[in-house]
């Protein structure tokens, strides 16, 4: 009567957002995380390698609310407590781990225990750096600690 197409995946694969319950036992599921942090204005800079503090002081002037990371790169325990003194909603890059391989756990509890979204396994090679618009809803999975979500930029 229908085609009808099953799939199985982990919540972590290609491009999803991280709730904070990746991490944190008590914290937010992705169902329960306010969608205004994954929708809205976004900038979008380049970036390679471990991302230090200096550069995201440089990044975040003027501030914005949802970062993007353009290239391989990852945030170092040292930038993520700076992104947290902006109450940055979201930090997105192309890696699937916005954290250094070796160690993304520190990283990963220092952002998400303020609750800043992770958007990660975006791709942006063909996106020029500037601000957009980006909807990066993901599914609703309740009780979920992440979701595959469809990023979307829109240029305005």
């Amino acid at each position: 009567v229908c085609n009808l197409t099953v799939f199985r995946q982990c919540a972590h694969n290609g491009t999803h957002v991280d709730a904070p319950k990746h991490f944190l036992d008590d914290g937010k599921a992705v169902d329960e995380l306010d969608l205004d942090r994954m929708i809205g204005m976004a900038k979008v800079v380049s970036a390679r390698g471990d991302v230090t503090k200096d550069e995201i002081t440089r990044f975040m002037t003027p501030p914005c609310e949802r970062l993007l990371l353009k290239g391989e790169c990852y945030i170092t325990l040292e930038a993520a407590k700076e992104l947290n003194k902006y109450d940055i909603k979201l930090i997105g890059n192309e890696s699937q781990t916005v954290g250094p391989i070796e160690d993304p756990v520190p990283v990963h509890l220092e952002l998400l225990g303020k609750e800043v979204v992770l958007l990660e396994g975006i791709v942006l090679q063909d996106v020029p750096e500037g601000e957009y618009l980006l909807n990066a809803a993901p599914l609703n999975l309740g009780g979920a600690d992440g979701a595959p979500c469809r990023a979307i930029l829109i240029q305005l």
